[in-house]
């Protein structure tokens, strides 16, 4: 089967994460980068092996040889960045947070569905293995029925300018927070019926670290916590009324481990091997590519602006506006 020639767009760590992915999947062809840099562009390109190197991110947009953009820019040049792929008949695959709020995300959703391009959510755990086994787990009845779930995330980052630049969006919630909601999300399908959120902002105004609780229809309940200054164990947990479920490491989990009642572990279950996990949301997209999806039932649009929605919530009960906004 012929490969899907593939992009990135700008060229900071993460692109290198996807990069060392993309390399080892007989599916792609690593065809172009783009930086604000040529210089940089092409090192990276020449580093990984990519055939083409850009100046400037219209010039990736205009080559008619690009099918899948990988967006890697930071969250305030999410919008801009993915909709001048689509303008140009790009499938995009655009790293989280997907925008800065709920209106940005719906209007590039509205952009891709008019013109019959993929477009969808780089949030690499729900593409994963370990989703489903989780997922199946729950529905085995493993741990009885489902009550609550708690999740935190984080990591002293406050040395790194995206994350206390107001003006790259900034802050705890939207690079490490959205990681504990949407653990909830996967857990919990009904509606949010209640959101409430503190936070301690920095001297520049974004979030230092954040505490969110979600209340669900149906009576459940998540305690989630984000953080930039500290070490967090970066742990999920489900708990049911027969025992409970850890998830080490939510971002990219490791290992699953169940216990009862009488909280003894019951069972262990090790995360596949994989190339480092984001194999699997750029395979995703090409499955829904070749037949003809501007979604990815893995993260469909409906999951992404229900999480836009949570996170539009919480900044409005901070009073944090973004520059971008």
């Amino acid at each position: 089967m012929e490969k899907i020639k593939f992009a990135i767009l700008a060229t900071g760590n993460i692109a290198g994460s996807m990069a060392a992915a993309v390399t080892k999947l007989e599916e792609v062809e690593c065809y172009a980068v783009a930086s604000r840099s040529y210089d940089k562009a092409e090192a990276f390109a020449r580093k990984w092996g990519f055939k083409k190197a850009y100046g400037s991110y219209e010039e990736l947009a205009e080559d008619p040889e690009v099918e899948l953009v990988y967006v890697a820019s930071p969250h305030s040049h999410h919008y801009p960045h993915a909709r001048l792929c689509l303008e140009h008949g790009k499938h995009v695959l655009l790293e989280k947070a997907f925008t800065v709020n709920a209106s940005q995300a719906q209007d590039l959703i509205d952009l891709a569905g008019k013109k019959g391009l993929l477009l969808a959510e780089a949030f690499w755990p729900r593409y994963m293995p370990s989703r489903k086994m989780l997922d199946d787990l729950i529905a085995e009845g493993t741990i009885g029925e489902v009550q609550a779930v708690t999740a935190d995330f984080g990591a002293p980052l406050s040395h790194v300018e995206r994350m206390w630049n107001p003006a790259l969006a900034g802050g705890a919630l939207l690079d490490l927070g959205v990681y504990p909601i949407n653990f909830a999300l996967q857990i919990f399908k009904t509606p949010v019926a209640k959101i409430q959120a503190d936070a301690v902002m920095s001297p520049l105004g974004v979030d230092y670290m954040n505490g969110v609780t979600l209340t669900f229809e149906g009576d459940k309940f998540a305690v989630l916590h984000s953080n930039m200054l500290a070490c967090m164990r970066n742990r999920g947990v489900v708990y049911g009324t027969k025992g409970f479920i850890e998830l080490y490491e939510i971002n990219n989990p490791g290992f699953i481990r169940v216990y009862n009642e009488k909280k003894e572990l019951t069972a262990e279950y090790p995360a596949p091997a994989q190339i480092n996990g984001y194999e699997y949301e750029v395979l995703a997209c090409i499955r829904a590519i070749r037949d003809g999806q501007t979604e990815c039932a893995e993260m469909p649009h409906s999951e992404t602006m229900r999480l836009m929605c949570i996170l539009d919530e919480i900044r409005r009960q901070w009073g944090f506006v973004l520059p971008c906004e």
